[in-house]
């Protein structure tokens, strides 16, 4: 599960009702989890999909007295009714962890996918391999690229690479040198060495040609 922090990248979305969840974020990031706690429950009680959302992740960890699953998904079940995109995941991610009943990869693909459809880049990597693996999706390589795309223009290294690949072989995407030694540079200035090497043997291949 990602950090509870990162629901402060999305709090201008409740700017109108900002203080208590801010307030519980700076309680929680002090490590004060019972004041953390109660700024999460009123923001959840409120119907606050970020207040819901940093409750169930603190159930999640057991950062609550009589924290459990169950308590996580209800609440993460009543975020995603708002469609937010974080709680999607969570339950995706809940789902293929064996955290609410036996794994279930259809089911939890369908929550990455959800959660890849409301613009979450973590969802569209998921989802991505879903249909990349054929696990819980049929195998379906155009799918599993447009999601790779995604992922890799939010930053994912993993997908940027993965989508330079696709884009040199043609799997699932017409082939385009171009484009692929793009992501593999885009790759490459993120660290990934594979792509540094792929990216020199593209120019290489070219420069002998």
């Amino acid at each position: 599960m990602k950090t509870l922090l990162t629901a402060a990248l999305l709090l201008a979305a409740a700017a109108a009702h900002a203080t208590p969840l801010a307030d519980a974020l700076a309680a929680y990031d002090d490590g004060n989890l019972k004041a953390a706690a109660r700024g999460f429950a009123e923001s959840a009680r409120r119907g606050e999909p970020l207040g819901q959302f940093n409750l169930a992740m603190m159930n999640l960890r057991r950062e609550l007295p009589g924290a459990s699953d169950a308590r996580a998904w209800q609440w993460l079940q009543r975020a995603a009714a708002q469609q937010s995109a974080i709680a999607e995941n969570a339950l995706g991610e809940m789902i293929e962890q064996g955290r609410h009943g036996r794994p279930d990869p259809k089911a939890a693909c369908g929550w990455f996918e959800r959660a890849a459809e409301h613009g979450h880049p973590d969802g569209a990597l998921a989802v991505a391999t879903c249909y990349y693996l054929g696990r819980g999706r049929p195998q379906d390589m155009a799918r599993a690229h447009r999601w790779y795309l995604e992922a890799a223009k939010a930053g994912d290294v993993g997908a940027q690479y993965l989508v330079a690949s696709m884009f040199e072989t043609g799997l699932g995407v017409e082939a385009d040198a171009r484009l692929a030694r793009y992501w593999y540079d885009a790759a490459a200035r993120n660290g990934d060495d594979a792509a540094k090497a792929k990216l020199k043997a593209m120019q290489d291949a070219e420069a002998s040609s």
